[in-house]
């Protein structure tokens, strides 16, 4: 199917709906859709922001900002993940308890709209282990670029089109993605993660990860930027010293999302 009538497959899905409530995390997938339910819909949408210390600081005021500039109502709620055990315990399906509390609470406000939940997950998302597109299904939540077939490089595509100020983003999956399964999660922790990360893009490395493999960091750029860590790595390993890591280790396979979803054959 052509991205034009992707995009009308889209269209369709929304204007059929009586309005929308968006989770907006401020990546490039929920900015898009949020565009296009505001084209569609008018004033008939809301979006809708977790406020938690799962999500890097920077997230929450960019959402803010493209909700502003859409001229959309917006609002934020505490999710408060770290007060559920089934999410702290962190098991491997973490990602279906967070999303499953997360959504049923967005329900809760659209139904007092009569309005439906959207979330802006894609035909890629597919392809890896997301068990949060479970908990999407269980609680029926549209997803239209999903059911358009719509792809993460076409979404891109179409964000730059529109002018999206996130159309070249890199995806911002949550901090707890970062800790191996079965590790207890805890906000000194995530903040840990968020603060080493932070002073990485200081440096003007955009794409990111840093997995804490206590005491251990690994940090995961894309090739093109070992040579600027490596660089920096006196800087580096004494800011990383202050935030308690014994040893910092650049990973030679790069950036990728879901290395931590690997199992041993």
């Amino acid at each position: 199917m052509s991205l034009r009538k992707k995009l009308r497959t889209i269209n369709d899905i929304l204007t059929k709906q009586p309005g929308v409530v968006v989770a907006l995390s401020g990546g490039v997938d929920s900015t898009l859709l949020l565009t296009l339910a505001k084209d569609a819909l008018q004033d008939r949408v809301i979006a809708v922001t977790a406020s938690s210390p799962i999500h890097p600081k920077q997230e929450l005021e960019l959402a803010k900002r493209i909700a502003r500039k859409l001229h959309c109502k917006h609002i934020v709620f505490a999710s408060g993940e770290l007060h559920r055990k089934k999410f702290t315990s962190n098991p491997g399906t973490r990602c279906y308890y967070c999303k499953t509390a997360l959504f049923r609470k967005l329900k809760k406000i659209a139904v007092q709209q009569g309005y439906t939940v959207i979330e802006g997950s894609n035909a890629s998302d597919l392809r890896e282990y997301r068990p949060g597109l479970r908990a999407l299904r269980e609680l029926r939540i549209v997803s239209p670029f999903i059911e358009a077939g719509m792809h993460k490089h076409e979404i891109r595509r179409l964000a730059k089109k529109y002018g999206l100020p996130n159309s070249d983003k890199p995806a911002m999956a949550c901090l707890a993605t970062r800790v191996p399964f079965g590790r207890k999660i805890t906000t000194e922790l995530l903040e840990r993660i968020d603060s080493a990360e932070s002073y990485l893009r200081k440096l003007k490395v955009t794409r990111v990860r840093v997995r804490d493999h206590d005491p251990i960091a690994r940090i995961e750029v894309s090739p093109k930027d070992f040579k600027k860590i490596v660089r920096n790595r006196t800087r580096i390993t004494k800011y990383f010293h202050k935030l308690g890591y014994l040893y910092t280790t650049l990973d030679l396979e790069g950036y990728q999302t879901g290395s931590l979803n690997r199992r041993r054959k």
